[in-house]
């Protein structure tokens, strides 16, 4: 087996400069790296991951588990925590979980079987209360809109703040008839039912009334809020405003208001939550709640970092600040 001594003598430096480029720390020149490098390729020496695990008691490595990276949210999200991770000196492998409590409780179990230093779970299903006997002192931080009671390390967004915001907008406006066109459910504690509330809290601050007729539970992909602008339409609802639980739901309202001959903003204002990439791009550009993307992805890559170093530390909860993108869809 080539060791880190052979690759020194072929490229003729000290084992501590092959550890040093091997591990990526600053103080050797470019050429030496490049010779490093070259004596690496050559013999054909590979690292021992699980000696150098063993010693160190690390990998370097931390999970990322979300519902699905093809969701443009979560695929935005895994750039921001990579870009963390990277700043701490991190790795950071991904899996999906097909928003299943299956799928998460295997992200964990995985997590320890890969040794991984810690994992940052966007948890739909599982609550760490009803699951802390299998968890043990693993550094994980939970990302999602529910309610675990202090019971874990949690970063979240401003739901009821960021949506409350977003239908003052549409109030500020002139909006008066403003549908929601949310998730599924309202039960519960979920990103669903409070961005609902932020809904309902701006209605009753201007005196407008909270009318069910105007709340299509659709989903959280666009088809389905396309759909839901059929069905309001198809039942007689009249509305001026739409506040969309994601911006991917609110790209298909504004497909839907096409399809109907309705024009945005002049005949229908439509504002959406997260401020994915593609919100700018959209013809008319789409305003949205941002929900500081990246300052989420710092905080949690900080906690697994502090966890680490403290394992008895209290768990932390924190909501990310927000801002308001004032684009096209609402002007």
């Amino acid at each position: 087996m080539v060791t880190m001594s052979d690759v020194a003598r072929v490229a003729g430096v000290s084992k501590m400069t092959v550890s040093n480029v091997v591990n990526n720390r600053p103080g050797v020149s470019d050429p030496v790296r490049r010779r490093v490098l070259e004596a690496i390729q050559e013999s054909g020496y590979r690292l021992n991951v699980n000696a150098r695990t063993l010693k160190a008691g690390r990998t370097g490595v931390i999970g990322l588990a979300v519902p699905g990276i093809d969701q443009p949210y979560y695929g935005m999200l895994a750039v921001h925590v990579i870009e963390a991770a990277k700043a701490k000196g991190f790795h950071v492998a991904i899996e999906q979980t097909g928003a299943a409590e299956e799928g998460e409780a295997d992200a964990i179990a995985q997590s320890h079987k890969l040794q991984l230093d810690g994992l940052i779970l966007s948890a739909v299903i599982l609550d760490p209360r009803e699951q802390s006997q299998s968890w043990g002192d693993f550094p994980i931080v939970m990302l999602g809109e529910r309610d675990f009671g202090a019971s874990i390390d949690h970063v979240g967004m401003a739901n009821e703040a960021g949506t409350r915001a977003a239908t003052e907008h549409l109030i500020e406006r002139g909006c008066t008839r403003i549908a929601n066109v949310t998730g599924w459910s309202l039960e519960g504690v979920h990103v669903g039912s409070r961005r609902y509330r932020g809904y309902v809290e701006a209605l009753e601050a201007a005196g407008l009334k909270v009318d069910p007729a105007l709340v299509s539970l659709s989903g959280m992909g666009m088809e389905t809020g396309r759909s839901a602008i059929h069905e309001l339409h198809d039942a007689g609802v009249e509305f001026d405003g739409v506040v969309a639980i994601t911006d991917s739901v609110a790209m298909g309202v504004i497909r839907g208001l096409a399809d109907l001959g309705l024009r945005c903003p002049e005949d229908v204002r439509v504002i959406g939550f997260d401020d994915i990439a593609a919100s700018e791009f959209l013809a008319p550009s789409l305003s949205s709640v941002a929900p500081g993307h990246r300052w989420m992805a710092e905080k949690a890559v900080e906690l697994i970092a502090a966890r680490l170093e403290d394992p008895a530390r209290r768990p932390e909860e924190h909501t990310s600040p927000f801002e308001l993108k004032i684009r096209e869809s609402t002007r």
